[in-house]
């Protein structure tokens, strides 16, 4: 199997504090880690270590961030023949704030990503693809419209869209707040809607009809970044390989399961092994 991913790259650096700051209010007494992230980044690499053969498409700057932000992918053998070295703007960086409970605040600066256009795009995509809105709308709407193959989009984070694009997807990714912004319009395609609730777990329709729930296995969080993308190579890599919809959102939910147990986004994502074993445990 093999997947096209067209979306960004970070680097994130992630602040683990007590409690997250309110407006105006300082919080002292955090540790500081860094770590390769962005949402296609991050994707890519989930689907990779479950087994799919992955190129991804993108663009980072001519810093010393870019090596860090794709050193993950690069070891794990995603192909990056598609990311673009941009000398005119920064590798994208994402401002993480981590409380106690795993819960998170992300300020996120694009850099390169807001320089991927759509003549950056081969002209046909001839591999499933997975693309998210980290991008501009418009090289996100040309590559779903350039591919011929399986499409899965993770309308993250939430922002008009054409109608076309969400007819033309065979799978939609949202989380609670993003699938009420979009309303009834994720429903208007034949494809797959999927909508996540965290650790109540996830959901499936068809047509607005729900076809599947699943709920996440028990673990004991540490934090939540990354788990949504865990979540979005997963579901795409078990539909691809022929999974009932109870059985890939089972899969899935095990997959952002595990990305909870670890910090950091693309350094917590799991590989096939250990998605399974959480399902039989």
């Amino acid at each position: 199997m093999r997947i096209t991913v067209v979306g960004s790259i970070n680097l994130d650096y992630v602040a683990t504090c007590a409690s997250l700051p309110r407006a105006g209010e300082t919080v002292t007494g955090a540790t500081l880690a860094r770590h390769p992230g962005g949402k296609g980044a991050n994707q890519a690499l989930a689907a990779r270590k479950l087994g799919a053969e992955v190129c991804m498409i993108g663009r980072v700057g001519d810093d010393e961030m870019a090596l860090p932000a794709t050193a993950l992918l690069e070891a794990y053998g995603v192909e990056l023949g598609g990311v673009v070295t941009d000398a005119d703007a920064p590798t994208g960086v994402a401002l993480i704030s981590v409380d106690a409970h795993g819960e998170n605040q992300i300020t996120v600066a694009a850099g390169a990503n807001h320089n991927v256009m759509p003549e950056q795009l081969p002209a046909r995509i001839e591999t499933p693809l997975i693309v998210q809105l980290e991008l501009p709308i418009e090289t996100v709407e040309a590559a779903v419209g350039r591919a011929t193959e399986f499409v899965c989009v993770n309308l993250a984070p939430a922002a008009p869209v054409s109608d076309a694009m969400l007819r033309r997807a065979d799978l939609i990714v949202v989380n609670e707040t993003e699938a009420a912004f979009y309303g009834d319009a994720l429903h208007h395609g034949g494809g797959r809607v999927v909508v996540t609730k965290g650790a109540r777990g996830a959901a499936m329709y068809l047509r607005g009809v729900e076809m599947a729930w699943a709920t996440p296995p028990q673990i004991s969080a540490v934090d939540a970044v990354g788990a949504g993308d865990a979540f979005v190579g997963a579901i795409t890599v078990a539909l691809l390989e022929g999974m009932e919809p109870q059985d890939a959102l089972e899969f899935a939910c095990a997959a952002g399961a595990v990305a909870c147990t670890r910090a950091g986004a693309q350094s917590s994502l799991a590989n096939r092994d250990e998605v399974e074993a959480l399902l039989d445990a």
